[in-house]
């Protein structure tokens, strides 16, 4: 079975940013539950259709059926080598103190599901029309959004280390990387080793992402990628100074063949757009979003058959 089409944006936190009591509980689920990426799709779809199929139904995935959260549910995280941090070499430095980079290990990004699936809920009966919400979900829309706003509340860092699209990538999240960060390795489509991602300071990430809300602002307006630019600046400023931000393909990368990975210059356009912007020269972002929207568009088309 192939791994779900999702794509990722990930913090990892060094774990000295956490309680003693929440970095205990990650060191165990470290040893106890060890993640790698290419599992992540899995793991979150395994979680979610247990907790669908609990008897007593579960709202969420580590909870019991009347909402507690569940202190025996596993507690799924992610870690990474601070080596695979990709600007490093280029001189940005890594964080504001200049900390080094094996002090920092090791680095993790709790997998968030309870939380993250309670924003998706609410996202859902949002959008849904009335006879699929109700089938799909026993509770209603007030009492699901009041449990969400619990368990959001409950988080250590006050936002979830994760979000998620599925068969493409906002375009906006291309605002955080540059092209020659980007790591590629090719595989067989179903080789679990197969990945596109970027890995970078969040130093890095915040100068990006406030830049270029700050230009798609100023000569676009505040809606649509100035919106999201700026949400992910608000997001990104829950973590620590230390942490390291990561773009994922994830699943992406098995409706990819080698040619378009290779192609793929979605960093650089969208980076050359918030220069063109800035300098307010309108023939180069509309070409470089048209080359956006070619590549993006051949992938959304799986979405629209599936």
């Amino acid at each position: 079975m192939p791994r779900p089409f999702v794509a990722y944006l990930r913090v990892y936190q060094p774990l000295t940013a956490f309680s003693d009591e929440f970095a205990a509980r990650l060191r165990r689920g470290l040893s106890e539950h060890p993640l790698t990426r290419a599992g992540i799709g899995e793991r979150e779809r395994e979680l979610w259709l247990r907790s669908q199929l609990a008897v007593p139904r579960r709202l969420l995935p580590g909870e019991f059926s009347d909402g507690r959260p569940n202190p025996n549910a596993p507690q799924d995280v992610l870690v990474l080598d601070p080596t695979e941090v990709t600007d490093l070499d280029r001189g940005t430095g890594f964080g504001a103190e200049g900390a080094e980079v094996a002090e920092l290990a090791p680095l993790v990004c709790p997998l968030d599901m309870r939380p993250r699936s309670a924003a998706a809920l609410v996202g859902f009966l949002s959008g849904a029309p009335t006879p699929l919400s109700s089938a799909a979900v026993d509770a209603s829309s007030d009492v699901v959004r009041s449990r969400a706003s619990s368990v959001m509340a409950q988080l250590p860092s006050g936002a979830v280390h994760s979000v998620s699209s599925t068969y493409t990538v906002p375009l906006p999240w291309f605002a955080l990387v540059e092209q020659e960060e980007r790591y590629v390795r090719l595989a067989p489509r179903e080789d679990p080793a197969r990945a596109v991602r970027w890995t970078v300071t969040m130093e890095s990430a915040r100068a990006r992402v406030a830049r270029a809300g700050k230009v798609a602002g100023e000569a676009i307006g505040e809606s649509g990628p100035a919106r999201i630019l700026n949400d992910t600046d608000r997001w990104l400023r829950h973590f620590d100074e230390d942490s390291v931000l990561e773009l994922d393909y994830g699943g992406l990368v098995q409706l990819m063949d080698d040619d378009q990975i290779l192609a793929d210059t979605s960093a650089d356009d969208v980076q050359r757009i918030v220069d063109a912007l800035e300098r307010g020269d309108g023939d180069e972002v509309g070409e470089r979003y048209e080359r956006l929207r070619d590549f993006w568009g051949d992938l959304a088309m799986f979405e629209r058959a599936n």
